[in-house]
């Protein structure tokens, strides 16, 4: 039968102590495990204790509630990243307690913790305010509570609000202007007029990460002037496996004054064209971008990019032409399609088969082998295929080069680079005569 405490859950103080017990760790002092003992004063109600590690992680503990705020301060002092992800913390009171003793916290990890519709008090909000980082993954908090976090936190810097099934973005009066990075993925965002919220409220965002929403289109009546106001530091967004099918909404991506990474995989636009289509027809449309999915933009990249997508337009009609079109045009002129050169081997050829005092055209199969065409041969020439020499003699080098013996049997002939009108000669391997006897004779 489980207990009372694991019932109701475990205290932070609780799994710090079992985890970081002096009697785990007799050698712990100076051996490089990043934890150290300290000797309390006598009476001290926190007697040797140790002091944790820089990097706290606690996940998938158990834990409900804080414990006893001066053990967490005392346990706590040098902690500068809390990891508390996977826990049954569903309480911004006992949250806070914990948060609040601990002087040093940079980054916070509460992913994974049923805190769906628990509002944070704004009085209790102010304990966050050193947090830089702040992850709330699949936490379903509600967007109150992430703008009053964001009112307490005035060095934030990063935020990751992944898997909260939001598809609405509730507007906050004060902006974050600290925010330079905002994760949202997996989310139920589709509308662009959601999307364009972060642009007031975070006017300092520098990276946004959208992946894995259904995002339709980035829709705006003058999307220039609208996107350059609305994000105008932004450096870097992701837009993977999104929905979007159009052209214009990549082209519009030019209105970002200071965008030069994009990540566009996995979305229905791009799902017709053959890989390098798809990055040369991306490239050319994004001149400023220098990173796409992960892969640097060489010079040289570019410029085959940008004439691929003349070419790749050449045969649509005015009114069809994108924007770009024109304007690469005018960098390079009106470009002629490649040509198109079939380097694959011919699939026949007729050549003149002789062997003795006859001689005999055939059509032959390019691609089948040496031995094939001994076996093919054996009626003809009365020979069996292992009692034969085949001499390859093409009809414009043969007087200079001499016949080339055919010694492989799985060689393909048309490696040999046979054309009509090129002779193979056929010779008995018991004839003692030589080949240039046989040549000369003929």
């Amino acid at each position: 039968m489980e207990s009372s405490d694991e019932e109701e859950g475990r205290t932070f103080v609780q799994v710090v102590s079992e985890k970081y017990n002096p009697e785990n760790f007799p050698y712990c002092r100076g051996n490089g495990m990043g934890v150290v003992v300290v000797s309390r004063p006598q009476g001290s109600p926190i007697k040797d204790r140790l002091n944790l590690p820089s990097v706290l992680v606690l996940d998938g503990c158990g834990i409900s509630k804080a414990g006893d705020k001066a053990e967490v301060a005392t346990f706590c002092a040098h902690v500068v990243e809390l990891d508390l992800s996977h826990n049954q913390l569903q309480d911004w009171g006992e949250i806070c307690t914990i948060v609040s003793n601990i002087p040093n916290l940079d980054f916070l990890n509460l992913s994974m913790n049923p805190l769906s519709g628990i509002e944070l008090e704004p009085g209790l909000a102010e304990v966050f305010s050193r947090v830089r980082r702040l992850v709330l993954i699949n936490t379903r908090v509600t967007w109150d509570t992430v703008h009053t976090l964001t009112r307490q936190t005035p060095e934030l810097e990063e935020l990751f609000l992944c898997l909260n099934d939001y598809d609405q973005v509730a507007e906050s009066p004060v902006p974050c202007p600290s925010l330079r990075l905002l994760q949202i993925t997996d989310n139920q965002l589709q509308e662009w007029s959601e999307v364009r919220k972060f642009g007031p409220m975070y006017p300092c965002l520098d990276t946004l990460v959208l992946s894995n929403n259904r995002l339709s289109s980035v829709e705006e009546d003058t999307p220039q002037d609208t996107l350059q106001r609305l994000f105008p530091n932004l450096r870097s967004i992701n837009l993977n496996n999104s929905g979007l099918n159009r052209w214009e909404d990549i082209e519009r991506l030019n209105f970002f004054p200071k965008l030069e990474e994009a990540r566009l995989m996995g979305i229905p636009l791009l799902q017709p064209y053959t890989n390098k289509e798809r990055r040369s027809l991306t490239v050319a449309q994004l001149p400023s971008v220098t990173v796409l999915n992960g892969s640097v933009v060489t010079e040289g990249e570019r410029e085959d990019a940008e004439r691929f997508f003349i070419r790749h337009y050449l045969d649509c009609s005015e009114e069809m032409l994108p924007q770009r079109y024109h304007v690469l045009v005018s960098k390079y002129g009106q470009l002629a399609p490649l040509a198109e050169v079939d380097l694959r081997p011919p699939c026949t050829a007729t050549l003149e088969v002789r062997w003795g005092e006859r001689t005999e055209a055939l059509s032959l199969r390019l691609e089948q082998t040496v031995g094939e065409l001994k076996k093919e041969l054996r009626v003809l020439v009365g020979l069996p295929a292992n009692g034969m020499r085949l001499y390859y003699i093409a009809r414009e080098l043969g007087s200079a080069l001499g016949p080339e013996e055919m010694k492989y049997s799985s060689r393909a002939l048309h490696s040999y680079m046979i054309q009509d009108g090129d002779e193979i000669l056929v010779v008995p391997k018991t004839k003692s005569r030589t080949i240039s006897s046989t040549s000369s004779d003929s």
